[in-house]
């Protein structure tokens, strides 16, 4: 691939990459205003199907869990297809105050960089390809996602790859903060919602019987004293503690959510097993637990030596970067748990992400976009030879 990567650079006309950036980046505001909390995004996605629906692209359609797909014919529509793909959905509420500020060569706004830049970037591509009357040697999916943070547990991915995985060969996904990196590799993720439930009462009349919150802060606090393996990387967190009635009631409901991720599926069922002994261990006939499997997201990897990992490091290595592979869970995982070649790619540079005052480098975004460019193009012609 890396000969493709390096004569697409060469024979492109650049000229048209500044108007596309600053195009690029006005649509991550454009996007990023638009609230779209995780099970939410259907407002999102209405204005990227009009937005491919403007570049008459073909099988523009929205799906039941708000995917939007949209099709780039090739030049041979019978070779396997490669697969763009940017999520939708966000971390913060609908009524999270969306205001943008810029800063110098920074632009903040929640959101704006996971992933409002990623979407922009993959509306860029298809803006370019078909403005310019560049045709790849076959088809190229642009896809939309939804349910790819928190408690989605990528179920837009999953529906969309489901939907196409018989058509195409090679994913590339879309973080608008990752420019840089290179994941190739998903990490297995298991969260749990364990309740806990108990007879209730009040604090001075019934006290010693057993409390929810008291089981559930027991279990959380074993659950800290698991020691997970260094190698193959391994974590756990108690994200959310809640429960209780009133500060003078034996609680009779309580509950903590529990995120688990390894490199390894063996390691990450281990430890999960882990804390369903604990919960037996604490399990009596006044304190009942029950579990809840709240996200289930598998694990899967291509090596670095594989060419679509190769190619994304030779286009940066044309824009003087030396890229940085990394482990990870994004869309990608699905495909990759299914054995297909996928990485995940960035547009830009920032940070703060999942907090208010996230923001975007505005610099980075040129040489974002001719990544994107330079791996979707050679993926498309290298998977034809």
């Amino acid at each position: 691939m890396n000969e493709q990567i390096i004569e697409i650079n060469r024979s492109l006309n650049w000229q048209w990459l500044p108007p596309l950036t600053d195009k690029t980046i006005q649509l991550a505001i454009d996007i990023q205003q638009i609230p779209a909390p995780t099970f939410e995004e259907a407002q999102r996605a209405e204005f990227v199907a009009n937005y491919f629906r403007r570049l008459k692209l073909d099988n523009i359609e929205i799906d039941d869990v708000q995917n939007v797909y949209s099709r780039l014919r090739g030049k041979d529509s019978s070779l396997p297809a490669t697969m763009v793909v940017a999520h939708t959905d966000t971390v913060f509420p609908r009524e999270t105050d969306l205001t943008i500020r810029r800063e110098g060569a920074r632009i903040f706004g929640p959101g704006i960089g996971d992933n409002s830049m990623g979407v922009a970037g993959m509306l860029a591509l298809a803006t370019l390809l078909t403005q310019e009357k560049i045709t790849p040697h076959a088809d190229i999916w642009f896809v939309a996602t939804t349910g790819e943070e928190g408690l989605g547990d990528l179920n837009g991915m999953k529906a969309a790859f489901e939907k196409l995985k018989a058509k195409v060969k090679t994913i590339i996904n879309l973080e608008g903060l990752a420019y840089g990196h290179i994941y190739h590799e998903g990490i297995a993720v298991r969260r749990l919602h364990i309740t806990a439930n108990a007879p209730g009462g009040h604090s001075w009349l019934h006290f010693g019987r057993e409390s929810a919150v008291h089981g559930i802060v027991r279990l959380g606090a074993r659950i800290t004293e698991l020691v997970p393996p260094p190698s193959p990387r391994t974590t756990f967190n108690i994200g959310i503690i809640e429960g209780g009635q009133s500060v003078n009631t034996i609680a009779a409901t309580a509950s903590l959510w529990l995120d688990m991720r390894s490199e390894e599926q063996d390691t990450l069922a281990k430890i999960e097993n882990d804390v369903w002994n604990l919960v037996t261990q604490l399990t009596s006939e006044d304190l009942q637990f029950t579990i809840e499997v709240v996200g289930d997201r598998p694990a899967g990897s291509i090596p670095n030596t594989h060419p679509l990992v190769d190619g994304a490091l030779t286009a940066l290595k044309l824009l003087n970067v030396n890229g940085i592979l990394e482990t990870g869970s994004t869309d990608a995982n699905v495909p990759l748990a299914a054995g297909y070649p996928a990485v995940t790619i960035g547009i830009t540079t920032g940070g703060n992400a999942h907090r208010l005052d996230e923001f975007i480098e505005i610099k980075p975004v040129a040489d974002g976009l001719r990544q994107l460019i330079l791996l979707t193009l050679a993926a498309s012609s290298y998977q034809t030879t």
